[in-house]
């Protein structure tokens, strides 16, 4: 199998964090915070991403409950989703990322590209696991 370049989102209504991660290695490297304004994704900024990085998969984190209910975001997140699909024509998966934040907020990197682009890193390395 060939390696797969993906970018993993981790979708807020404020902020969306991004990072780029490759199955050969399945490491992730934490990019960059984006901001959303007025409730407008900056898809200039993620179209750069996708030029410069080439990706062959998009991952999403998508958080549940723990009573295995959906989250209070579930709905926008699958909407973005949608939406990369519909304007990269990429493969979009979906990650459970009950505790990305949490984890984020421990990790060094964190300081130096926020906690959103590492939230994004610890999503895609939980799908990279699984390829």
């Amino acid at each position: 199998m060939s390696t797969v370049t993906a970018l993993g989102f981790d979708y807020g209504e404020r902020r969306i964090g991004v990072a780029v991660g490759q199955s050969q290695t399945r490491s992730a490297q934490a990019l960059v915070t984006l901001t959303v304004r007025n409730g407008q994704v900056d898809w200039p900024a993620i179209a750069r991403l996708i030029d410069e990085w080439r990706p062959q998969q998009l991952v999403v984190g998508l958080p549940g409950n723990d009573d295995g209910s959906p989250h209070a975001n579930a709905e926008a997140i699958a909407r973005f989703g949608r939406r990369l699909h519909g304007r990269f024509h990429l493969p979009v998966a979906f990650v459970d990322e009950r505790l990305s934040s949490y984890a984020a907020s421990e990790d060094p990197d964190t300081r130096r590209v926020g906690l959103d682009a590492v939230a994004a890193r610890l999503i895609l390395e939980t799908w990279l696991a699984g390829c």
